[in-house]
């Protein structure tokens, strides 16, 4: 970059070709974040409830699935170099697209309640381990939040340095717990008699989909910056077809090896230490940054007149309360439930980017431009209406909601703008 300029000074504009880099490094920025301490989480409770072999062929099909999706967001960033908060801007209207930041923006505080609750669990695992440190879980929580909160206010430039240190160190960590778990007891690969949170394949896949839709649907913020469509395929293709069936093999062994699913006690009951804990504790806290981050740009993009430390103190109130309400307790339907709330986003403006909006602009800063664009908005509260009830009463298409939901908001619009363009 020259002349002092960033990706910041081209959140509102086509960002400039000449600040474009190869597909690959986008892909490790994004293996890097797949390894988080949720997606252990995830990938094992599905171990447990499904086996190793299921588990495994659930989170390849995840993989290319993810991978398929990230490929559509990525070349129609790559063709206009617009950030996803433009592009849902071009899709919903200019006042529509707050719906969707308003719903994006709870997403990360509840992201931000699920990271917070590893952050009490992990100092509840070194006080067990009596490293003197007195207080519970709750009292943790709220500490962890403010915390974050105010580094997240104040110095959130170095943690977000950090993090691209941090949450790939995670991925060594369960490596090497994987590897002295299985040298310290044998391991049985079929489905746990009692499994925690008993699931179909159907639902584990869905929820492996849920957990990294968000980062699918705003993929632009990231892929703008590839060179070529051809590095957008690359890029993609090295992400998540290669990131969930790896993650999927060190988690599933380390939960069926010790039938566990809580990454903090197995660290520290396996002899890592405080070294390690502290390496956790760091990924988290990053991480976390991060969501309060992308929340207080969503809702300051909605509320200009507000400012953004508003939304970040709120943010991290709201997910404290997510915490002390037990949100981790309801992980799996959290992240079914965002497979049904995002992929629907993504395919509206990936089929608006393929037909309606063929220019590079940004389309939404003419007079003419709508503050509401009521086919999309429509498109995307019916999906909701009609797949989280058949969800809850386990009706599905394909046995995957996320891939019910896609499929029903990505037909229904191409649809109604046939017959809208007909008229």
């Amino acid at each position: 970059m020259s002349n002092g300029q960033t990706s910041d000074s081209y959140a509102s504009t086509a960002l400039p070709e000449s600040m474009t880099v190869p597909g690959w490094r986008v892909a490790l920025i994004i293996m890097s974040f797949t390894f988080a301490l949720p997606g252990f989480l995830n990938a094992a409770q599905i171990g447990l409830a499904l086996g190793f072999h299921q588990a495994v062929l659930a989170a390849l099909f995840a993989g290319l699935i993810l991978c398929a999706g990230a490929i559509l967001t990525a070349i129609i960033s790559v063709r206009t170099r617009l950030t996803t908060y433009l592009l849902v801007q071009r899709s919903f209207g200019v006042k529509g697209a707050a719906l969707v930041n308003i719903v994006i923006a709870i997403i990360h505080y509840c992201w931000f309640g699920v990271n917070v609750s590893f952050f009490g669990s992990a100092m509840v695992a070194a006080a067990n381990e009596g490293y003197g440190i007195p207080g519970n879980f709750n009292i943790y929580v709220i500490i962890g939040s403010v915390l974050i909160t105010f580094s997240t206010i104040y110095g959130f430039k170095t943690l977000d340095r950090l993090a691209m240190v941090a949450v790939p160190l995670v991925g060594v960590i369960l490596v090497a717990v994987c590897l002295k778990a299985l040298n310290a007891n044998p391991v049985d690969l079929a489905p746990a008699a009692a499994p925690p949170v008993p699931m179909s394949f159907g639902i584990a896949l869905s929820s492996l989909i849920g957990g990294n839709m968000l980062t699918v649907a705003a993929m632009p913020d990231l892929s703008r910056f590839i060179r070529t469509e051809r590095g957008a395929l690359v890029g993609m293709a090295l992400s998540f077809p290669l990131a969930a069936p790896l993650l999927m093999i060190v988690s599933a062994l380390i939960a069926l090896v010790t039938l566990k699913t809580d990454i903090m006690q197995l660290v520290v009951g396996l002899g890592f230490g405080a070294p390690a804990l502290l390496m956790l504790l760091l990924s988290v806290w990053t991480i976390n940054a991060l969501n309060l981050y992308s929340a207080s740009l969503s809702m300051s993009a909605t509320f200009p007149n507000v400012r953004g430390i508003v939304f970040t103190v709120a943010g991290g109130a709201i997910g404290c309360i997510f915490a002390l309400m037990g949100i981790i307790n309801s992980f799996i339907p959290f992240l079914v439930t965002l497979g049904l709330i995002i992929p629907p986003i993504a395919a509206i403006y990936v089929i608006d980017g393929f037909n309606t909006f063929r220019s590079r602009t940004s389309e939404t800063d003419r007079p003419d431009a709508p503050p509401f664009r009521w086919l999309a908005i429509t498109v995307w509260l019916g999906s909701l209406a009609i797949t989280l009830p058949a969800t809850a009463a386990g009706l599905t298409l394909t046995t995957v909601p996320a891939l019910d939901a896609t499929i029903l908001a990505a037909l229904a619009y191409l649809i109604l703008l046939r017959i809208n363009s007909n008229r």
